[in-house]
């Protein structure tokens, strides 16, 4: 195949490329190719604008992972617009070029998040379902997906709702486990919210699923089938790292320094990847035990 992707130099991206760079053909959309040339795999071709992809009729897939991250920064006004344009605007770019195509690529995989559905509480989560709680992250990904859905008559449109990725020293997971190596870990707020992660392995491997199943289209849960609260999350990270986890970071503390970003990790979603599962995918990380003593053995 040949595959134009957007992201590809992001933690996600490069593991895909990585995984895949062997077996098909890379156009990946930069805005530092110096940069991109260290960390890809020097096969890739790179370029710095859509314009300089003539011809979107020789794409057999398009791979939309861009995107500005979503808890880095405090959500500012300015922030807020950043996080939206940087998803939107390429994303309504991507469909535009699509359209304007004799023979469109057969599938077009769009990022989302499960922030889609907004907070949960206690409520189990499918693709099915459509009681969402109407915040920033349900906004963000709803427009997100809608942009991405107008390709939907061209192409077999695939939309990546993901959960929190892991991998050792990288992402989240990096962030998540430093205090616990220094002795500082614990639970933030009550610890009772629930916390959907998938390992990057299966978070690579569901992507080259969805490219390669021509049955799946819509909605993707990207989230392991054992979501699990903070407070296991918690636990089962310093077990893994033999660090104890005696500390509990307040609410009032997150909010303080982060902001309404803070609402990501004190409210959460209890979510299951139902489409991926009837579809025949078969996890190799089903269980956090699992994912963490493979990344922390």
């Amino acid at each position: 195949m040949k595959i134009l992707i957007t992201g590809g130099t992001g933690f996600v991206g490069r593991h895909l490329i990585e995984t895949l760079a062997n077996k098909h053909d890379f156009v990946v959309l930069t805005r530092d190719p110096e940069r991109a040339t260290k960390l890809l795999p020097g096969a890739v071709s790179l370029v710095k604008s859509l314009t300089e992809v003539a011809h979107f009729d020789k794409l057999d897939a398009i791979i939309n992972l861009a995107g500005e991250p979503i808890a880095d920064k405090r959500w500012t006004a300015l922030q807020r617009k950043r996080i939206c344009d940087s998803r939107w605007d390429i994303t309504r770019e991507l469909v535009a070029r699509i359209r304007q195509c004799a023979t469109p690529p057969a599938v077009f995989i769009s990022g989302s998040a499960i922030g889609y559905y907004g907070r949960q509480g206690q409520q189990a989560v499918t693709e099915q379902h459509h009681q969402v709680h109407h915040e920033f992250t349900h906004q963000v990904c709803h427009k997100w997906e809608q942009i991405a859905l107008e390709a939907s008559e061209y192409s077999r449109v695939c939309l990546l709702r993901t959960g929190v990725v892991l991998a050792k020293g990288e992402g989240a997971l990096a962030k998540m486990a430093l205090p616990f190596k220094l002795g500082l870990g614990g639970k933030m707020g009550d610890g009772e919210q629930y916390f959907s992660w998938i390992h990057i392995d299966d978070m690579v491997r569901g992507i080259i699923f969805l490219l390669e199943n021509d049955s799946c289209e819509g909605p993707f849960n990207m989230t392991a089938p054992e979501p699990v609260t903070n407070k296991v999350f918690t636990a089962t990270l310093a077990a893994s790292l033999h660090r104890p986890a005696w500390f509990t970071v307040p609410a009032f503390v997150l909010k303080t320094a982060m902001g309404d970003a803070a609402d990501m990790l004190l409210t959460g979603q209890q979510v299951l990847p139902a489409k991926l599962s009837e579809n025949g995918f078969a996890f190799n990380f089903a269980t956090l035990r699992s994912a963490l003593e493979h990344e922390f053995a």
